[in-house]
């Protein structure tokens, strides 16, 4: 790995890297304006996605730090040279899925297609395979478990889907806070990167980055971090969307209280908490800060991650 000369780390293990990654999709893909904004009506409303994600590559360019860009097929079919960039800036291309749907709420027939639709197009794009998935608003829940079988059926090793809390939109409670392998009811395997969780007084608190970096308090999110890698000892993940540096975004008034509350807090403080966050942590690619040690394997079957409550 190459040295951050020009950044200061007050990471107590500056020799553990983080992961870094970046769902790559417009604000009106959310899951939280949804309601107001229709899947008909997206080429037609101004798009905001290519110039955020160019200003996290310059930012990321900046500090020296690679990550993982999570893209979604929608925007890789309409700005590819975007990508390309990424990929030529020696950042990790994987997948997205391609239309920011809620897996729970697809036919397996719909997702497969969907998935291999998206997976063609980027590594087209790329020219690299791409073996990596996240869902839509971390979707594999119980209710999808059977996403994992198509993902390694199409030729995925791995998986950033399943955030170990309660949500009203995702989560399984009590599934495993670290790294993972996951034998999927078809019989394939698939390494799981769970979403970063801390354990506060028995209870598990999300810890990795979107609406909750936004809406903690930056010195609570940073202990709520370190607290979950251990204070440096193991590699964590962090999750952003470029629409989260764009106070400047469409506004929709007529979202719900919770998704506004959700959507729009704090937008105009995000970068400057990444910058301040890229300062106090070391961060790489997914598929690199994982790869940096050898966590203890824990092997789960698919029986087992459906009783997990």
């Amino acid at each position: 790995m190459d040295s951050h000369s020009t950044v200061k780390f007050s990471d107590t293990q500056s020799d553990i890297r983080h992961a870094l990654s970046i769902d790559v999709e417009d604000y009106f893909h959310v899951a939280a304006l949804a309601k107001v904004i229709d899947p008909s009506d997206w080429g037609s409303l101004p798009s905001r996605v290519e110039r955020n994600t160019e200003r996290l590559l310059e930012l990321f360019e900046r500090v020296d730090t690679k990550a993982t860009f999570f893209v979604l097929g929608w925007v890789a079919e309409r700005y590819p040279d975007l990508i390309r960039k990424l990929a030529d800036a020696g950042h990790e291309i994987a997948s997205h899925g391609y239309s920011h749907q809620l897996i729970y709420s697809q036919t397996p027939a719909v997702f497969t297609e969907e998935t291999r639709r998206s997976k063609a197009l980027l590594e087209d794009i790329v020219q690299q395979p791409v073996t990596g998935y996240r869902a839509a608003s971390y979707s594999i829940t119980h209710d999808s478990l059977w996403a994992l079988d198509i993902l390694t059926e199409l030729g995925f090793t791995w998986d950033s889907s399943i955030f170990p809390i309660r949500h009203d939109r995702y989560g399984i409670p009590n599934s495993p806070r670290g790294p993972y392998t996951i034998r999927t009811g078809n019989g394939g395997l698939i390494r799981e990167f769970p979403l970063t969780t801390a354990k506060v007084l028995g209870t598990t608190l999300p810890a990795a980055g979107g609406g909750y970096f936004r809406q903690f308090p930056y010195p609570l999110f940073k202990a709520l971090f370190r607290q979950a890698s251990e204070n440096g000892r193991y590699p964590q993940m962090f999750y952003l969307h470029p629409w989260e540096i764009d106070p400047d975004q469409p506004r929709y008034n007529s979202a719900s209280w919770l998704s506004r509350f959700r959507h729009y807090t704090n937008l105009d403080k995000c970068y400057g908490r990444l910058e301040r966050l890229l300062n106090d942590f070391r961060f790489t690619t997914v598929s690199d800060s994982y790869h940096q040690q050898q966590p203890e394997q824990v092997m789960l079957h698919h029986n087992e991650m459906i009783r997990l409550t």
